[in-house]
């Protein structure tokens, strides 16, 4: 079957907080309408809308999707929600994708929402019970719990220190005080990040992304569209997405086979070779300092175990030869699990268009790409974009 190209010619995002006033069906109109405004289309000029949020908990609303509808423009439309975990977000441009690039549709809005700050006690709680109830509940596993197992063994395998990884939240951080929907852009030293509360060693506070409120939302349209909206349309040139095994204990937690593999569909789609040479600008997904590193890998764009020094040797800095997370990331922009997907999906929209403002990497980049990672931490989602 021959796929017809996509674009991407309207973007919006909401500001990142916790505890925002607005429900989320206001987050999701909000996002909403700033991608329409953005490309000058009206909802009339929607066909469909592609919904991404991950799982009901979070927002404490029983069937989110169709409780989000009219927020997310989805009245009387074809509208399909779909969710992969913290892989969602980059899974939504993925699932409006195959609508446009199939025929079925010319155009799709795409959208992402999530208002964790209403999950009580925590967010986190939602993870107790979607373990395997004979191996893995009994011992009661948190997120954190099985991050520290990952990051300690990322860290022994490869010889990495916690000072090497401390400096992906210093970065991050620092980024994000240039981007307007930010909740933890900051300037912070790697002292800081050691020196904040151990959650569960080798974890420390700062390592990890905080809980938000917020939405995004992208307009897919095809070739024929897309040239008549505008003259900077973004290409989806590669999509790639892959799922492992869900039990986390049997395999290798020092490389994400899931990520690699989600990774090379999308290179091979794209045409792309040498992916450290061809992207010139990533977001990997970072809700703990070590996965961007860990991503990195994954993303084949650079060798195994050597992201870290990268890093250090400031090659991933917005100015370095590989910029990495210029948003700043979830690390400092916030992470509303579905929204930051697709805002990532957005920066390097925005990237390519030269419209990143203080954030635009120099060197005129043309190919990107935006990935994430989630669910029972065993999805990889991946998308590769050109202008």
């Amino acid at each position: 079957m021959g796929f017809r190209r996509v674009a991407i010619v309207g973007a919006g995002i909401t500001k990142f907080v916790r505890r925002a006033q607005e429900t989320p069906k206001e987050l999701a109109y909000e996002a909403v309408k700033m991608a329409l405004d953005s490309c000058e289309m009206t909802i009339k000029d929607i066909d469909c809308v592609a919904l991404g949020t991950a799982p009901d908990a979070f927002d404490g609303v029983h069937m989110k999707g169709e409780y989000l509808i009219d927020g997310a423009g989805g009245f009387r439309k074809p509208y399909m929600r779909h969710y992969v975990g913290g892989g969602t977000g980059v899974f939504s441009p993925i699932h409006g994708w195959y609508h446009v690039a199939s025929g079925m549709f010319d155009t799709c809005l795409v959208v992402a929402e999530e208002k964790m700050s209403t999950c009580h006690p925590h967010p986190a709680g939602a993870f107790l019970t979607i373990f395997d109830h004979t191996t893995e509940q009994p011992i009661y596993p948190t997120l954190i719990w099985i991050f520290a197992m990952e990051m300690h063994r990322y860290m022994h395998t490869y010889g990495i220190t916690k000072e090497e990884i401390a400096l992906v939240s210093v970065k991050n951080k620092k980024n994000a005080m240039d981007h307007p929907s930010a909740q933890l852009g900051e300037e912070i030293t790697v002292q800081d990040v050691l020196n904040s509360e151990v959650m569960a060693y080798p974890v420390n506070r700062l390592d990890i992304s905080p809980t938000s409120d917020g939405a995004a939302a992208i307009i897919l349209a095809a070739e024929h569209v897309a040239n008549r909206i505008t003259d900077k349309p973004v290409w989806i040139d590669g999509i790639g997405y892959s799922l492992d095994t869900a039990y986390w204990c049997t395999r290798d937690l020092c490389y994400p086979d899931y990520v690699e593999k989600a990774a090379r569909m999308a290179y091979d789609m794209a045409g792309i070779r040498e992916p450290s040479k061809e992207i010139h600008v990533a977001e990997p997904y970072d809700p703990f300092s070590y996965k961007e590193l860990h991503h990195m890998e994954g993303l084949l764009l650079c060798k195994r175990g050597e992201a870290a020094k990268l890093t250090a040797d400031g090659v991933t800095q917005r100015t370095g030869n590989l910029p990495i997370c210029p948003s700043g990331g979830a690390l400092g922009v916030g992470n509303p699990i579905a929204a930051t997907g697709l805002m990532k999906i957005i920066e390097i929209f925005l990237q390519l268009r030269g419209e990143a403002g203080k954030r635009q990497v120099p060197g005129n980049p043309t190919c990107g790409l935006a990935q994430a990672w989630g669910d029972l931490m065993q999805v990889g989602t991946v998308v590769v974009m050109r202008r």
